[in-house]
């Protein structure tokens, strides 16, 4: 834990590193990162753009990340590893109070992807009937 580092760009990139270097070597998760990222480093820094933008209100993250997820064959267990290598990661690398934070985003962004991608275990469906679907 780093007990007095302020949250800012820099330390989110030292997080994005140390984060997506256990995504890349975890069983669970690391195959389907592996497959999916061509350019690591240029992976992170849209990363830490991303979180940059969520965490510090930067507004330099451009990108769509329920498009960029969705092609690639992602089940909500994974989701649940995710959350936990990040939870650890930031435990690691951020004080209390910012490591909290940084989960609950995480939390959020990861429920609202579940959700998205029809992964939600909570989700209820519409119950708008399908015109001319038969019973």
């Amino acid at each position: 834990m780093n007990p007095s580092a302020a949250l800012d760009e820099p330390l989110l990139a030292t997080l994005v590193d140390h984060f997506y270097e256990k995504v890349r070597r975890d069983p669970d998760i690391g195959p389907i990162f592996n497959a999916a990222v061509d350019d690591w480093d240029e992976h992170k820094r849209l990363l830490t753009s991303f979180w940059a933008s969520v965490a510090l209100r930067a507004g330099s993250y451009r990108g769509n990340p329920m498009a960029a997820h969705r092609p690639h064959p992602i089940q909500a267990r994974h989701f649940d590893r995710w959350l936990e290598l990040w939870q650890e990661t930031c435990g690691e690398e951020l004080d209390e109070a910012n490591a909290a934070q940084m989960l609950d985003y995480a939390q959020r962004i990861g429920r609202s992807l579940k959700f998205g991608l029809g992964l939600h275990p909570e989700g209820h469906a519409f119950g708008v009937p399908v015109v001319g679907a038969n019973r």
